[in-house]
């Protein structure tokens, strides 16, 4: 029999797309051994809690979340529950010091040992923390269980070996680690294979592929490969890094039809003497020229990115600087944050850290200003004609309207009316009638092209390397707005 043996788990995902990735192959992983993904409304046998440790409130998150699940496993014979991620690699042993009611933790490098953790903590009625400090095996190679059969992420690197002073991530996954570009494309023939029609690119600095392999500039030869996968065809990359964005990838972008026109990449700030504190190996000059000449190849692109508020030191002038990056860039949104102290960074212990009440301040004007330029950018879409790829997990239809969601070529959200009959992968053509700061609606739908059918399974759980449809954990896609949920 099986470990799982019927049970039925849950998986919670907190932090960013690659948590969101992991958590496809932790539910992958405890299909495969027997698990069942349970109802909704129902409570699980099995509650994992797949962590970030980015954000400030992240401890506040899962320890909250750790209290309400500590009355639930009381009344719920047999509960276990799992934490991994991010602050998990980070806090080891004080998970179970303030939870004691927790059965496993297990960090970034391990995702693989949860079935056999949970069955050990079960047997064993005790515990069970394993944290190692060097990937074992990389996620790709493990099953996964996706949400959507339209979408998926195919993760190209694990970890990061840039320095920069705000961020533990280096410390939590390692160096950067590169697979080599037969498997990415297996795997992506694979995904188009079972249905997939967008996938997105992933790495903690998704344009620094090839450094590992000992092929810098490996990524827009990348790019160029996936362009070439028959029924492919949306591409999206995420998150690059400025620094090593080179001309070859702008041109790669151009020339690769799949490739979308939409760039995220993080501006982090406008002042160069706080890029410099970051050491963000980049200046103003430098990401606005990249921003020009991926707007002079792709005219049409929308560029959106990631900004911090109130980094230590961060004064007047250079606050003006980042809103002045702002009006030039013309995002068309931004993941904005307040920046928090976290523990093991060097920016926590810099001096001059700037008040809340400032920061705060600072960061209700940046949103205005980006939520007033993201209006003004979707404005100018009216009349246009787009192509909204209908995706599972962008909205439901409104009642009131008959409007269905999707995402454009640009990955801009559009709301779609005219009544229009279309399900996830079909591909609506329609005039944009209206722009909010947030989404647009198109109510003048001129044609729809249908989905070809999706091969049929037996079963929701891929073998190694495939990524297969499920609906066992809710992982949307990424949405980009101020304010949001880090990239």
């Amino acid at each position: 029999m099986s470990q799982g043996a019927g049970r039925t788990y849950q998986v919670r995902t907190f932090g960013c797309q690659m948590n969101v990735h992991d958590s496809e192959r932790l539910a992958g992983m405890l299909e495969t051994a027997g698990y069942v993904a349970a109802e909704e409304s129902a409570q699980a046998d099995v509650v994992v809690l797949n962590t970030c440790a980015v954000r400030e409130n992240a401890d506040n998150r899962l320890y909250g979340t750790l209290g309400h699940l500590a009355s639930a496993k009381q009344s719920h014979e047999g509960m276990q529950i799992a934490v991994c991620g991010c602050l998990a690699q980070k806090d080891r042993d004080e998970i179970l010091r303030k939870a004691p009611w927790v059965d496993v933790v297990f960090g970034t490098h391990n995702l693989d040992a949860l079935p056999a953790l949970l069955e050990r903590a079960r047997v064993e009625q005790q515990a069970q923390i394993e944290i190692v400090d060097a990937l074992e095996v990389f996620p790709s190679s493990l099953p996964t269980r996706r949400d959507s059969e339209i979408a998926a992420w195919v993760s190209i690197s694990v970890g990061c070996s840039n320095t920069c002073t705000f961020c533990i991530v280096p410390a939590l996954r390692g160096q950067q680690r590169d697979r080599t570009p037969e498997a990415i494309l297996a795997e992506i023939r694979a995904l188009v294979a079972d249905g997939v029609v967008e996938v997105t690119l992933l790495g903690q600095n998704v344009n620094a592929y090839g450094i590992d392999l000992g092929t810098p500039g490996a990524f827009a030869n990348l790019l160029r490969d996936c362009g070439r996968v028959d029924g492919l065809e949306r591409l999206r990359f995420t998150s690059p890094h400025p620094r090593d964005f080179t001309d070859d990838v702008i041109e790669a972008m151009a020339t690769t039809a799949v490739v979308m026109p939409h760039l995220h990449m993080p501006l982090q700030s406008g002042s160069d003497d706080v890029l410099r504190r970051m050491r963000r190996s980049y200046r103003q000059d430098r990401y606005l020229g990249i921003i020009e000449r991926v707007r002079a190849a792709m005219p049409e692109a929308a560029i959106t990115t990631d900004i911090i508020v109130g980094f230590p030191g961060e004064t007047d002038a250079d606050f003006e600087q980042t809103l002045q990056v702002v009006e030039q860039a013309r995002f068309a949104s931004a993941y904005t944050f307040q920046y928090s102290p976290r523990p093991g960074t060097p920016a926590a212990t810099m001096a001059e850290q700037v008040d809340k009440e400032v920061v705060q301040e600072r960061y209700q004007r940046l949103v205005a200003r980006i939520n007033d330029i993201a209006w003004q950018e979707n404005q100018a879409q009216v009349g246009r004609v787009v192509e909204v790829l209908v995706l599972p997990g962008e909205g439901r239809k409104d009642s009131a309207t008959t409007r269905i969601s999707g995402r454009a070529r640009d990955h801009r959200l559009v709301h779609v009316g005219g009544g229009v009959q279309a399900e996830p992968g079909d591909v609506v053509e329609a005039t944009v009638t209206y722009a909010a700061p947030h989404h647009l609606i198109a109510d003048e739908v001129r044609s729809v092209r249908r989905r070809p059918a999706p091969p049929r399974h037996d079963h929701g759980v891929a073998s190694p390397g495939v990524a297969s449809v499920g609906a066992a954990v809710s992982l949307p896609m990424p949405t980009l707005r101020p304010g949001g949920p880090a990239s």
